[in-house]
């Protein structure tokens, strides 16, 4: 891709003991960092006090049941979900959740411009063609002078084969081509951080593989991820890292093939007995 080619990959290391995980990365500090992390609707707490470190390059996957907080904490990483308290840093724009918000609503729109969200329903305007939907952020929030914008959405939409797409309505564009579009999208205000909400749950099997394909140029490129999802075969193609999230907390944490193959606890054994047989039909 245009905006992805000449970044090196960075290699990476885990020491895990079976509670957290420290990395080593060539002595890269974290892009992003999650300090306590804390989030209450009404009285009924989703997430309890989640820590979390993210080096440059690093895919970090979220698996876990429905309702266990894992798509609440990516929302409030960006701060669609306002979080009940904790520290979030995401390349070096540190917000305090306690704070007030006049202190902090610079900070907000700063931190968003460097972590680009792709939502499970995609969230493309309906209304305007698939130019106009990449080029949207990149022009309102980021800044970039629409000339500019449009080119480097011609670019990413050229590599992506979906250049003849450029005038065309969401409505008329497949699961995978959608997708495509957000992705994007995204990567037109140039983020350092992607964060991937579900991204397998509207595509057919046929097209995880397509998914994981392009996810692995944004690790070539050395674009930190958080994805969640409960899909082995994206767990095992593209992450490093792999966190099982429960009622709120990090139950565990490992490597993609420690955690699916070898799973220390057993809320994690029982969890991932559900789901084995979705990564055979994928695969095959």
């Amino acid at each position: 891709m245009l905006y992805l080619e000449n970044i090196p990959q960075i290699g990476c290391e885990f020491i895990n003991d079976g509670r957290a995980m420290t990395e080593k990365k060539e002595g890269k500090n974290p892009v992003i960092r999650v300090r306590s992390l804390y989030k209450k609707f009404d009285s009924l707490p989703v997430i309890n006090g989640v820590d979390l470190d993210v080096l440059p390059g690093d895919v970090v996957v979220i698996m876990g049941p429905s309702g266990g907080g894992k798509s609440t904490f990516l929302r409030c990483l960006n701060f669609l979900e306002e979080p009940s308290s904790g520290i979030i840093e995401i390349d070096g724009v540190e917000i305090n959740v306690e704070e007030s918000a006049s202190n902090r609503n610079e900070r907000i729109r700063a931190l968003r411009r460097r972590a680009a969200m792709v939502f499970q329903e995609f969230n493309l305007f309906t209304h305007m063609n698939v130019l106009d939907n990449i080029i949207e952020g990149a022009v309102t929030v980021k800044g970039l002078p629409k000339e500019k914008a449009i080119s480097k959405a011609e670019g990413l939409l050229d590599e992506m084969g979906l250049l003849e797409k450029r005038d065309v309505f969401p409505s008329l564009l497949a699961a995978g081509e959608q997708q495509q579009v957000a992705i994007a999208r995204s990567l037109c205000m140039e983020p350092q951080i992607m964060l991937f909400d579900d991204p397998t749950s509207a595509l057919d099997p046929s097209l995880v593989s397509a998914l994981v394909g392009v996810m692995k140029r944004l690790v070539n490129a050395g674009i930190a991820m958080i994805i969640v999802s409960n899909e082995p075969f994206l767990v095992r193609n593209i992450a490093n890292r792999a966190i099982f999230f429960e009622d709120g907390v990090w139950v565990e944490m490992a490597s993609p093939d420690e955690l699916l193959s070898n799973p220390k606890k057993e809320r994690t054994r029982q969890f991932l007995s559900r789901i084995s047989l979705k990564e055979v039909s994928i695969s095959q």
